[in-house]
Parts: structure tokens; sequence; C-alpha cells
């Protein structure tokens, strides 16, 4: 225990640290949101309060499939497009997405408001440019906000992840 004393002293610094300076979320604008393995990830351990088995994992991914095949299968335009492999391979949302490929992706959202004093709260330093076309705001696991204008995805913002360096 003593060895790792060190460790754990510099972490809770670190900690006091950040919450020291400036007690606001940082938050990052991006062009491209959450994959569907990260918000399945940080919901089945919010629910279970555990990591997934092997078998929870490889039941997620089954079921993931053959939900993105059956809405390509629907869609033939996107099976053949190079956004195919958004859905198949990188599993993220990106702006310029439907609603209905958000929720393909991510399921439905953990909160949505079209309340634009909420919305200008979590967009923080970017709601000037990003308040001119969202009219809806989705709110996912891990800080992740999607801002939508109508069907579309407009904007991703996400709070309390470190700057990239």
């Amino acid at each position: 225990m003593s060895r790792w004393l060190p460790l754990l002293v510099l972490l809770t610094a670190g900690a006091l640290a950040g919450c020291a300076s400036g007690g606001a979320a940082a938050v990052q604008r991006a062009t491209q949101g959450p994959t569907a393995d990260e918000v399945w990830l940080a919901r089945f351990f919010q629910g279970y309060a555990r990591w997934p088995t092997f078998d929870e994992k490889v039941a997620w991914k089954d079921g993931f499939e053959s939900r993105v095949l059956a809405y390509l299968s629907r869609r033939p335009e996107v099976a053949t497009s190079p956004r195919a492999s958004q859905f198949r391979f990188q599993r993220s949302v990106v702006v310029g997405m439907t609603k209905d490929e958000v929720v393909l992706l991510l399921e439905q959202a953990d909160a949505a408001t079209s309340d634009e004093a909420a919305m200008r709260a979590a967009a923080g330093l970017f709601w000037e440019s990003i308040g001119k076309h969202a009219k809806e705001m989705w709110t996912y696991p891990s800080g992740w906000r999607l801002y939508f204008d109508g069907d579309r995805l407009v904007d991703v913002i996400v709070a309390d992840r470190r700057p990239l360096e």
C-alpha cells in the first residue's frame, strides 16, 4: 500500500486542482460524436455497476449488427454509399445524420429538450454558433450533447473530456 500512496496523493491533488480551476465543465465541439459501443458500455456500467462479460458483449454486437443490416436493407441508397461504413465499421454519429440514424447507432437519448436556456448552458461558449441552427438537444452518457435542426444533426459537443493535445 505504501508504494501506491504517492500515486494516490498525486491523483487526488490533480482532481482537486481540476475542481478548483473554474467549476464549469470544459466543453468541446466536434463533428463526430460517440460510438455505439461507447454509449452501450456507459449505459451498461451505469445500470449494472460492472463491465459486461464477453458473452454480453457478443450478444450486444450481434443485436447491433442485425439492426444495422435491417436498416441498410430498407435504405439501399445508404447501403451502397460510402456512408454505410459509418454504420457498419466506425459506428459513430456524425454531423448531417438524421434522427433515425442517430437512434440506430446510439438508441434513444437519455434526455431531449428544446429549451433554449438548457441548450445554451450545455453548449457553453459555442452557443453563439450552435444556437443559429439548433432547435433540439439530445443528451447521451459521458457528456455527449447532440443538437438537431428538424431531422438533421447539426452540431455535437462533449463535456468533461480532456482537451486534445
